[in-house]
């Protein structure tokens, strides 16, 4: 008599970074307890670090303030019993720690999954590259958009001819306003010094989106035009006088959209204790934790007062190989939050959508149709499509379980860096010898 398969077991995780993008990817397994568990962590402040904990049920030993020690215990473990702490790491920090941490779980053959942006600079989306080459592993990015029901069914009409071929895509990102002044005025991502650029902080997946769309072909020549145009002193209203702080604001609570009193404690007042609220506290927000965070914080500091530095709109025109077009916009001031918008012209066809549905219109029938889709969570459910599919490939070693590969995710973050460089040198860059030189400049210092 044949023994019954035993279930496979769950791929174990660890996650360095316990904020909003970590909590993001740990739901998957909240949700799936038989596809991927959570068995170590490392989080700094103390109150998410033991709330996450608390949540995933990780063991106390298995609990680290900083990544340094996970990668510690996890060199120990492999040392003493010949095995790592998990199956592979999710690496979701400040982008400025993303390749350090990445090199150093590489080398310990963790699979790994980063949030995006992959690096901050070229070099280190180099080195990332090299040393996740060299380790053989499994590698995911963040650029969650790929992931979606809505976007896969859109990918699966481009790719298989179904309109024709596909000749040109406006692309719009409209960030926000207030989500602007969030996270890009007041918030992580404000100046380029202690981040990057918003073109690679909030945007390199949309670039990723575009050239996934339109491979195998790639950029050859890109332009880009943007700058800072209202989040600066001279345009701070009269009425406000000299306050720093929103609490101390006349316009408060009439006039400005961009007052943190509104944007944080009336919506928390409303019930709401997710993002954006959850960012300004250590643990779970409350009137008193919030009004001290504002009072003191730099999410309490007028818009118009703060040392940011990043555009606040941009565009970017990209032509590809096969003399193929797209555009790209990204704009704050907008009462849609991240909702894009996407015109696709095909041969035969378009497509007409806003991630939550599309229209394809065949010219040679005449007909439209549409497709509606539900929003399973962060990004149109990018977020879960993304762990589910990173799991899977860690399961089964197979790294075209992801769509993508290292290779592909630096090409389109070298594309976003091309269009840095076309904004603030005022030129059309070539792509292909854009990257030559960067790689050539690569090897020669490495």
């Amino acid at each position: 008599m044949s023994q019954p398969i035993a279930p496979p077991q769950p791929v174990t995780l660890a996650i360095v970074g316990c904020g909003q993008r970590g909590k993001a990817y740990a739901r998957y397994a909240l949700s799936h307890p038989h596809d991927c568990k959570i068995v170590a962590i490392s989080e700094p402040r103390a109150k998410t670090q033991r709330q996450f904990a608390d949540l995933h049920n990780v063991d106390q030993t298995l609990v680290f303030t900083t990544w340094r020690d996970l990668l510690a215990a996890s060199a120990e473990t492999i040392t003493m019993v010949g095995r790592r702490l998990a199956d592979a790491v999710i690496i979701a920090v400040q982008d400025d720690m993303h390749a350090e941490v990445t090199l150093a779980f590489a080398e310990q053959g963790y699979h790994i999954l980063c949030e995006k942006p992959m690096a901050n600079t070229i070099e280190d989306c180099l080195r990332m590259e090299r040393a996740i080459k060299k380790a053989g592993i499994i590698f995911g990015m963040g650029h969650v958009l790929r992931y979606s029901e809505y976007t896969q069914a859109i990918s699966e009409i481009v790719h298989k001819k179904t309109l024709g071929d596909l000749v040109n895509i406006v692309h719009v990102e409209p960030v926000g306003y207030y989500h602007f002044a969030h996270s890009y005025v007041r918030g992580n991502w404000a100046a380029e010094e202690k981040s990057s650029f918003v073109l690679m902080t909030k945007c390199c997946h949309d670039i990723d989106l575009l050239c996934h769309w339109f491979s195998p072909t790639t950029p050859s020549r890109i332009s880009s035009f943007g700058s800072l145009t209202h989040f600066r002193s001279s345009n701070k209203p009269r009425l406000a006088g000299n306050v720093k702080r929103c609490v101390e604001c006349p316009l408060q609570e009439d006039g400005c959209p961009y007052s943190a009193t509104q944007i944080y404690l009336d919506s928390l007042k409303s019930g709401n204790r997710n993002w954006p609220v959850s960012v300004l506290t250590d643990g779970i927000p409350d009137i008193e934790n919030v009004t001290e965070a504002l009072k003191t914080g730099p999410y309490g500091m007028c818009v118009y007062e703060t040392p940011n530095d990043v555009c606040d709109h941009q565009v970017v025109n990209i032509e590809f190989a096969n003399g193929t077009t797209a555009s790209f916009t990204m704009v704050a001031y907008t009462s849609l939050i991240c909702e894009r918008q996407t015109r696709m012209h095909f041969t035969h066809g378009e497509i007409v959508g806003d991630m939550q549905s599309f229209t394809v219109t065949d010219f040679r029938t005449g007909i439209s149709k549409g497709h509606s889709f539900e929003l399973a969570g962060g990004h149109g459910g990018g977020d879960r499509g993304l762990i589910e599919s990173f799991v899977e490939a860690v399961r089964s070693g197979k790294q075209h379980m992801l769509g993508t590969t290292v290779e592909e995710v630096v090409k389109s973050h070298l594309t976003v860096f091309a269009a840095e460089a076309s904004r603030k040198e005022g030129r059309v860059i070539d792509c292909i010898d854009f990257e030559k030189t960067v790689r050539e400049k690569f090897e020669k210092g490495n």
